[in-house]
């Protein structure tokens, strides 16, 4: 019988060291030829300018929306050397001080191509079909190494690693295809206080030629010591299920390799032991993506799909997927088909 790789794991060596390659060989040539350019010399593949402490970007610095500052980086940060430095960053004395509010920072990076090489690869992943159109939460991956660059930076609020992602909100304006090029930026709001710690938005925006297409924002928990814990009562049955899917280890692995998040709560039973889950975890944009494929015939042009992040699940296991008809739009949910736990709630509007 073959195995789900449940053996395979990351040393803390690797945790600290490694993955660098955030991406797929044919999305990193893909994006190499896009953004070659004449070296300067002083640039980091990460978007530091020589700094060993990522205080520096490499910027064309201007006045952003709200006050921030606008900066724009020359291409996209890579994600491994960006984990590496958030791993760094739990080591006494090497971390730096916690921002007491979101920095008033804009990253912004224009003219990413879509490689359909790669969107295939994330497609069969995700349980998507192959075609040239873009699933709703293909933009979140190939915008998320911008978000990781301002979310690894100095004086962000809250640590990322054992950060908990509770909800994201996608918002698509119009389709987007194999072939168009991507405008990004990303920027922090709403930094507020949760019963648990303290909480905030990350905002990622997708433009075409000026326009926006694309919108999507991810809530994130930072978890403090001493927070209360929420009494959780009788949990209602889960709805009727419509589908039972197996995630296996492998899903860990495969998403980050087609995602470039590499956190090692979701590929290694280190990491994931080092941030309190006995098992590694399934990324939660893994089963958004999932619920959003088996959605996807009946899916309109233009819609927001809204989920929250429950429990995590664990790998592996069986979950149990579930939709309902809501008007024009869907509600959906995915639960444990052995226990009825909640893992995501979801609608499309």
């Amino acid at each position: 019988m073959a195995k789900d790789h449940e053996d395979d794991d990351l040393s803390l060596h690797d945790l600290i060291e490694g993955p660098t390659r955030d991406l797929t060989s044919a999305r990193a040539a893909a994006l190499a030829q896009a953004n070659a350019r004449p070296a300067s010399g002083d640039h980091e593949v990460d978007g530091t300018s020589g700094d060993p402490r990522g205080g520096q970007l490499h910027d064309q610095p201007s006045e952003g929306a709200a006050g921030r500052r606008r900066v724009d980086l020359e291409r996209l940060p890579a994600s491994g050397a960006l984990y590496r430095r958030a791993l760094l960053g739990v080591v006494p004395g090497v971390g730096g001080r916690r921002g007491t509010d979101v920095p008033a920072l804009e990253l912004a990076v224009g003219g990413i191509p879509v490689d359909p090489g790669h969107l295939a690869d994330y497609d069969r992943v995700c349980g998507f079909r192959l075609t040239d159109r873009l699933p709703a939460t293909y933009l979140h991956v190939l915008g998320f190494p911008l978000s990781l660059r301002l979310m690894t930076g100095p004086g962000f609020p809250i640590p990322l690693t054992g950060v908990v992602h509770v909800a994201n909100r996608i918002t698509v304006h119009r389709p987007v295809e194999v072939g168009e090029r991507v405008d990004f930026h990303t920027y922090a709001e709403n930094l507020r206080p949760h019963e648990r710690g303290r909480q905030l938005d990350v905002v990622l925006v997708g433009s075409i030629g000026g326009e926006e297409v694309w919108r999507g924002v991810s809530t994130y928990l930072g978890k403090e010591r001493g927070g209360p814990r929420r009494d959780r009562g009788d949990r209602p049955a889960p709805p009727a299920s419509s589908a039972r899917w197996r995630v296996t280890p492998r899903v860990g692995t495969d998403y980050a390799r087609v995602s470039g998040d590499h956190n090692p709560i979701h590929t290694s039973k280190l990491g994931a032991r080092l941030f309190g889950f006995p098992r590694p975890i399934a990324h939660g944009m893994w089963s958004k993506a999932r619920c959003l494929a088996a959605l996807e015939p009946r899916l309109p042009e233009a819609y927001t799909v809204d989920v929250s992040f429950k429990l995590p699940v664990p790998l592996p296991s069986t979950v149990a997927f579930s939709a309902s008809a809501a008007g024009a739009g869907w509600d959906f949910a995915l639960h444990s088909a052995r226990d009825g736990r909640p893992h995501l709630a979801g609608s499309v509007r």
